[in-house]
Order: C-alpha cells, then structure tokens, then sequence
C-alpha cells in the first residue's frame, strides 16, 4: 500500500510540476509576440508578406472567438447556432484583415515590455510602452491577457492611451445593429462589406 501511495503522490507532484514548468508567463508572452511582430515587420518582406505573416502571428496569439462575442454583446443571445458560426467565421477573417492591415503600416515597431498585474486566475494586464519616434510620440499599451490556460495565454484586449479596442469595436457593432432596428444582418453585411474591399 506504501508503495500505490508513492507512486499516487509522485504522479501528483509530476502533475504539478509539469504544469508550472509548462506555463508562459503574460509579460514573457507578450514580449515574445511583440519580437514576433517585429520579424515580420522587417523591410526584409513586401506589404503583402507582412499581413501574411501578422494573420498568423494573430491566429496564434488572440482570443479571436472571445473578442468576437465579447463585441457582440447582448445581441449573442438573439443568435442561433447556426448564426454564430456565421458571426465568427465573419468576424475573424474582418478581425484578421483589419488588424494586419493597419500593423503592416508600421516598419520594425519598437514596444518595451514593462510590469504586470495580475487582476484575477482568468485575466493580467501588462503594460508596455510604444517607443517614440520623429514621426510619432510615445504611446502606452496596456494587454489583456487572457490567463485561464496558463500554457496557453491569449490577447484578449489592447487598451491604448487608456482606451480599449475591444470596447470601441463593442460599440461599433452595437451602433450598426441599433441602427438598423436590431437586424443582424445589417452586422454580416457590413462585415462581408470591409472583407470583400
């Protein structure tokens, strides 16, 4: 019985040493994208190489299904199954788009990571820091970063001098809707609109 009891206590042990072996933590998480970004933004690639390149980096490192119901808001509720396929498939490829197109304006983007706070088991927030440059002023990025699988952290906000852009496109989208007394499908439209430009 002494022996079932070590093996059961060191399997335990295993377990939990693995999974602090294993866990990324966010500030190390977003230098690493950061650095990741900034590869792809080299000169050494065309405009075109560089969304390539950036949706990838995106695919891997954002919660995109998150931030799409999350933007969604309350009207996620007045959707059936099969139009929440619909939505997300929708809203990644206009999420993708939107993000490596404005990012690929930037060439080589110098962000010091700095501290991190950790609101809660699910969330931390880490700060850093967009150098400045003769063309533009310093500006602070602030990270949500998504922490319920630890091995696996995702971004699921990037609040920029204080404003949140997963709030504003929240807003956006709820305008759209509103807008268009409720109807959904103005939301798909406009959405199937900026993918196909």
């Amino acid at each position: 019985m002494r022996i079932k009891k070590f093996f059961v206590l060191f399997f335990l042990f295993l377990l939990v040493f693995q999974s602090k072996l294993f866990s990324i933590e966010p500030d190390i998480f977003v230098q690493s994208t950061v650095n990741r970004a900034s590869q792809a933004l080299s000169d050494n690639y065309s405009k075109d190489e560089k969304i390539e390149k950036l949706k990838l980096i995106a695919k891997d490192t954002v919660d995109i299904r998150g931030i799409g119901f999350y933007t969604l808001g309350s009207y996620r509720k007045s959707l059936d199954d099969s139009n929440k396929k619909k939505y997300i498939k929708l809203f990644e490829q206009y999420f993708l788009k939107s993000f490596s197109s404005r990012l690929a304006e930037y060439s080589n983007p110098k962000i010091e990571v700095g501290s991190k706070e950790k609101l809660n088991e699910n969330y931390t927030i880490v700060s850093s820091i967009l150098v400045a440059t003769e063309k533009r002023p310093e500006i602070k990025i602030n990270w949500r970063i998504y922490t319920k699988n630890p091995e696996k952290p995702l971004i699921r906000d990037l609040i920029i001098e204080g404003l949140s852009l997963a709030r504003t496109q929240k807003e956006e989208f709820s305008s759209i809707i509103e807008s268009n007394n409720g109807n959904m499908d103005a939301l798909f439209q406009t959405l199937n609109d900026f993918i196909a430009k």
